[in-house]
């Protein structure tokens, strides 16, 4: 280890943020004042949170959704950079990512409110349109030219890590680790030269272990799965994940996907995607797009196997796989 490596300290750093709690992990001089990086970290996922929020009354999407129909919309820098990619990312998975599914997740039960059954008929008997079909951007206004809700679950958090990077990136810090509950970030290397160290998880739901570890410089990872946040019907647990053409949860998926790609959002909104998809369409798309993926399979006993997609996951279950973003 070089000698400047020992004259830094691990700095940690974390804060409350959409539910559950954001983290940043560097490397800084011994008399480094992190009280401001704090402030400045939190402000940005603060930001995120009161633009992207369902949670929220008052933010700025509740705000569109709550928008009549054919009406133009003002919509802040931020928040209309999330709704162009998942456009984006809506139209090149066919729809399979889709950020107007929020009658459906409210639904059942995934937001605020409890799972109403006559929201839930309402949601499954809709007829549908994918997003891209239905919301026009136009410089910084949008309008929706048919009645939809939208929801950033899938992507709001990928993002927020985003801000994260950007934020330490702003302050002079080009080499970090962040991430929200699970969803991570890695910047550069450690002092000693060595990539960034994650976990993908076990999809087990009464206990976290790890499945895999990755080393990734430059990158981010994210898993959507259905071992965290779930329903249970008529004694069927259901994943939080929604299946656009039904307007309901996913009945058979993998148990997760992972993903990594150059920025969390990107991974975040492409896991869901593949997720939906499942094994074989995902699989292809996801080489279509050169994109590194994991797919967790459950066998009938409950063991997870995996299946990876990319130069990245050619050798799962390996112990350690390296990542550049691409």
């Amino acid at each position: 280890m070089s000698k400047m490596s020992t004259e830094l300290v691990r700095v940690a750093l974390n804060g409350p943020t959409m539910g559950t709690r954001w983290s940043a992990l560097f490397f800084a001089r011994p008399d480094f004042d992190a009280a401001p990086i704090r402030a400045a970290l939190q402000a940005a996922v603060d930001e995120v949170d009161a633009q992207m929020s369902t949670w929220k009354p008052d933010s700025d999407l509740m705000r569109i959704n709550a928008a009549p129909v054919g009406q133009w919309v003002p919509v802040p820098a931020r928040l209309l950079e999330v709704l162009r990619l998942g456009l984006e990312i809506g139209r090149a998975s066919d729809g399979a990512f889709d950020v107007g599914m929020g009658d459906a997740v409210t639904a059942w039960g995934f937001g605020p409110k409890s799972a109403a059954p006559d929201g839930i008929r309402a949601a499954m008997e809709a007829l549908r349109r994918p997003v891209h079909e239905v919301l026009e951007l136009n410089g910084d206004h949008l309008r929706k030219t048919a009645p939809i809700a939208l929801d950033l679950n899938g992507i709001a958090k990928g993002y927020g890590v985003d801000r994260l990077a950007e934020t330490l990136r702003d302050q002079g810090i080009v080499a970090a680790l962040v991430g929200i509950d699970g969803e991570m970030r890695a910047s550069g290397l450690r002092p000693d030269g060595e990539a960034w160290t994650i976990a993908v998880e076990a999809p087990d739901p009464g206990r976290r272990t790890p499945h895999a570890i990755l080393a990734l410089q430059d990158a981010a990872v994210a898993t959507s799965g259905d071992y965290r946040h779930w329903v249970e019907v008529h004694g069927r647990r259901l994943s939080h994940t929604m299946d656009p053409r039904r307007g309901a949860p996913l009945i058979a998926s993998p148990a997760s996907v992972t993903v990594v790609a150059r920025t969390c959002a990107e991974a975040d909104a492409w896991a869901t995607a593949l997720m939906v998809l499942g094994l074989e369409r995902g699989a292809a798309l996801a080489r279509k797009h050169g994109l590194g993926a994991l797919f967790l399979l459950r066998d009938d006993e409950g063991n997870a196997r995996g299946v990876g997609v990319g130069r990245l996951f050619s050798e799962e279950p390996a112990a350690i796989a390296s990542a550049r973003g691409r």
